[in-house]
């Protein structure tokens, strides 16, 4: 919970990918807040109330999955907003001419985006959803200790920066509405 707020004000795209994260840590603990609790919480340097606010977080996190059917797989809704909203921004940077860098950026990853469409299973997903599901997919690996192969460490550079510029955008319509 304070990781996320905290990510949330100064890296959305963080945020999302920590989100995400947090799905999959609650899955991997069968949806058991006890477990969450005694096998997760409790490993943090936390003060009791500070377990408790993340105790509680948890627990509502457990009740979306399970009230919005994503106790196996799939996003919730509150991250399914985050990534609509970044999708939105994403198509109004394009459209406007008053974006040039972006524009560049995005053609640079524009195969890479392609490519990865083109071997995933969700082939309906928005091109930013396919950003951070490439993003997602390497941490992943990263974290299993696997072999990431070179051109694979080399589009998710690229993605990166494409999807580090649109969250500065992001940022920055946040605290004074872009012109487009």
């Amino acid at each position: 919970m304070f990781i996320a707020q905290e990510l949330r004000k100064t890296n959305i795209a963080e945020y999302l990918l920590y989100m995400w994260q947090v799905e999959d840590t609650i899955r991997a603990f069968d949806c058991s807040l006890s477990r969450i609790r005694h096998e997760y919480i409790a490993r943090f340097n936390y003060t009791d109330e500070q377990k408790e606010e993340e105790t509680d977080w948890f627990g509502n996190l457990i009740r979306m999955l399970n009230s919005e059917g994503c106790r196996q797989q799939g996003h919730l809704q509150i991250n399914k907003v985050v990534m609509q909203q970044l999708q939105e921004l994403h198509a109004q940077l394009l459209a406007s001419a008053k974006f040039p860098f972006y524009h560049a950026e995005y053609y640079k990853v524009l195969p890479y985006i392609v490519e990865l469409r083109n071997r995933g299973a969700n082939k309906e997903e928005n091109e930013i959803e396919t950003c951070f599901n490439s993003l997602y997919g390497v941490m992943l690996l990263r974290l299993q200790k696997k072999e990431v192969t070179p051109n694979t460490q080399h589009a998710v550079k690229e993605i990166s920066t494409f999807i580090g510029m649109l969250n500065d955008y992001y940022l920055k319509d946040k605290q004074e509405p872009l012109e487009f």
